[in-house]
């Protein structure tokens, strides 16, 4: 009932369950990964391309809110993703060598290839652990 009358209740419903849940609660972190930025205290603002170095540094794995196909959005795919327009994420599946044929040869999807951005993630996750 708490959380129906609640700002984005959809949003925080199921880790508001897990993390008071006493099965679950010890395994785990209390965050979302998400980058938010507040005006307001109750409300996040719309991400735009001056966010977009406090977005990466941040670590965090997700970001919002943005507006549909705000330019931020391609900077991310380019500069964070290295994906190209209308191109798929390059990670273990594209054998193929960089550039227009990265993904030309595909491999198994299962394989990871972490780059810059799952250090940063790392580096983030092991902050928040260690305020466990």
């Amino acid at each position: 009932m708490y959380l129906s009358n609640s700002l984005s209740s959809q949003s925080v419903y199921f880790p508001t369950i897990l993390c008071n849940s006493p099965h679950q609660n010890k395994t785990i972190v209390n965050h979302n990964l998400q980058y938010s930025a507040y005006e307001t205290k109750h409300e996040p603002r719309v991400l735009n391309s001056n966010d977009f170095n406090d977005l990466m540094n941040s670590g965090s794995a997700f970001g919002s809110p943005f507006l549909q196909d705000d330019s931020v959005l391609d900077r991310i795919d380019q500069q964070l993703l290295n994906r190209g327009q209308g191109k798929p994420v390059p990670g273990g599946w594209c054998l193929g060598e960089s550039g227009d044929e990265a993904c030309g040869i595909w491999g198994d999807a299962d394989v990871l290839k972490p780059g810059l951005g799952a250090k940063r993630l790392e580096e983030r996750v092991v902050e928040l652990l260690s305020n466990v």
